[in-house]
């Protein structure tokens, strides 16, 4: 009898009962009244004059007229290099314990972004909320006694002015809970390994010595790391070394791309249980099973702003034009694109993370994310959110019964002439004038500005199919292996060039 894991999922039914009632309208009022209060003495709280803020009628009013629009390069030119020179109480009391490296999908040159330790905390206490919610997935007793393998970046970080920097993986793995360390794999002196091959080599050569229930982490990242412990053990499937998998809690990316590939390397299906945490914060978590959208963590050190995703709102260099209006939680409706800006207890103000949002449900505060600013395709009209080119890779999955875990595309110019230029991730051999046809029907059967655009000047899709290695090759090439990279779904011109040079080198080896 599972007697640790039926007082544990008794606790957690527990805090059920306890709960309060949801209302995201006054958490997020407290919140934002919390950070502007500790950040009233800062640089930036006396130059846009927080104290008067906070005793105005209406802070949100006040808050959005005084104080612009973000991104991080524009944060960092003008607040955070003081920062990262080590120089105290700038944006934030005090000086950050962290900083989170992040170069995510859209670069080489990493971001180095401050992470408090009052971010340490609430990233640690919107990790307990998501173990909370586990109550909803009924899951057995015995799950509460399995380990949880979490595959991140090296927890080996760096010293730069008296801080630590490394990936937010890396850093949350750091500063697991001593109550946990008996849970979580691969351990201490796994995780510190910083060459991502070696770290998985270890993690396939360990695996039989431990019980895993549960799998954290980005998509890509997790299937190579399953597939290698396949491999090193001459297995079917992960469940024959791992027979007590129930979940999986992934994140960085939609799943929606991965979960053909992924289930083929299961023995049985396992819950899936999407989260949101990123390099500025632990954002959103799936809170319940009958739906794959996320909650908002509303009250736990960060404020949420929502600019209605329009064109003429997003300057050329995916910033935002400060003319653009933002709404709070109350304020937004179902069935529209939003632009997410965030405020946050690491000193990010009104600071654009790069993602589009859409509300599934506002009375919980649950959203799906549709696609990144810089990553949605408008070229000649056609309006393809990220979200929407996952739908179009699901579906030739399922017409042609193959996997396509990844995929990237360019909307390109050709003697002239514009098409969409895709490049799928597959190992099996399918006639690639049937795929750019069937694509190219689902997406104008799916949404009409592209149906517009493709009578007009978009002239048509043309897809190449190359292995899945050559997009991870792709990242470690850019970039380094594991922990919080992400595959570019949409590529500008110039970065699309340099993607086919690679792809010919790999293909010519």
């Amino acid at each position: 009898m599972a007697i640790l894991g039926n007082i544990i999922k008794g606790v957690i039914h527990a805090k059920n009962l306890t709960a309060t009632h949801f209302n995201a309208v006054n958490e997020q009022r407290t919140v934002l009244l919390e950070l502007l209060s500790n950040a009233a003495h800062t640089e930036f709280g006396k130059h846009y004059n927080f104290e008067e803020i906070i005793a105005s009628v209406d802070p949100e009013k006040d808050f959005r007229q005084k104080v612009p629009y973000f991104d991080y390069h524009q944060l960092t030119e003008t607040w955070w290099h003081k920062v990262h020179e080590g120089k105290p109480d700038i944006t934030w009391p005090g000086k950050p314990d962290y900083f989170a490296l992040s170069s995510g999908t859209t670069g080489n040159t990493s971001k180095r972004i401050p992470v408090t330790d009052a971010m340490v905390k609430a990233i640690r206490n919107a990790g307990i909320q998501q173990v909370f919610a586990l109550r909803n997935f009924d899951l057995p007793a015995n799950f509460f006694e399995k380990e949880i393998l979490m595959l991140g970046s090296s927890t080996d970080l760096d010293e730069h002015n008296s801080a630590l920097e490394g990936e937010i993986s890396g850093i949350s793995a750091s500063n697991i809970p001593f109550w946990f360390q008996d849970y979580y794999k691969p351990g201490k002196e796994i995780a510190r390994i910083d060459n991502w091959d070696e770290r998985v080599q270890r993690i396939a050569e360990k695996a039989p010595d431990w019980d895993v229930g549960a799998l954290s982490g980005i998509p890509s990242w997790m299937e190579l790391m399953l597939q290698k412990v396949i491999d090193y053990h001459g297995l079917n499937h992960i469940h024959e070394i791992w027979p007590n998998l129930q979940v999986y809690t992934s994140g960085g990316v939609a799943f929606g791309p991965y979960e053909k590939s992924f289930n083929a390397l299961l023995g049985h299906p396992i819950t899936i249980i999407d989260t949101y945490l990123a390099s500025e914060g632990f954002i959103a978590f799936q809170q319940r099973p009958e739906t794959d959208a996320m909650k908002l963590v509303m009250d736990n050190g960060i404020y949420f702003e929502f600019v209605p995703f329009r064109p003429d709102y997003i300057n050329s260099d995916g910033s935002l034009a400060q003319a653009a209006p933002s709404l709070t939680i109350s304020e937004v409706e179902m069935g529209q694109d939003y632009v997410l800006i965030i405020s946050t207890v690491s000193g990010a103000w009104r600071y654009l993370i790069g993602d589009t949002i859409e509300f599934t449900n506002i009375e919980k505060a649950e959203i799906k994310i549709t696609g990144r600013t810089k990553f949605f395709l408008n070229t000649v009209g056609s309006q393809l959110s990220v979200n929407k080119l996952n739908d179009a890779v699901q579906h030739l999955e399922e017409k042609f019964d193959i996997q396509i875990p990844e995929y990237t595309l360019c909307a390109n110019r050709i003697e002239n002439n514009f098409y969409h230029c895709w490049y799928l991730g597959t190992d099996r051999k399918i006639d690639e004038m049937e795929l750019s046809n069937a694509l190219d029907q689902f997406l104008k059967d799916a949404n009409k500005n592209y149906r517009v655009a493709r009578s007009k000047a978009l002239e048509g899709v043309k897809v190449k199919t190359i292995s899945t290695n050559i997009f991870h090759d792709w990242n470690a090439h850019n970039k380094k292996k594991g922990g919080q990279v992400k595959m570019e779904r949409v590529m500008g011109e110039d970065k699309f060039e340099a993607w086919e040079d690679f792809v010919k080198t790999q293909m010519d080896r």
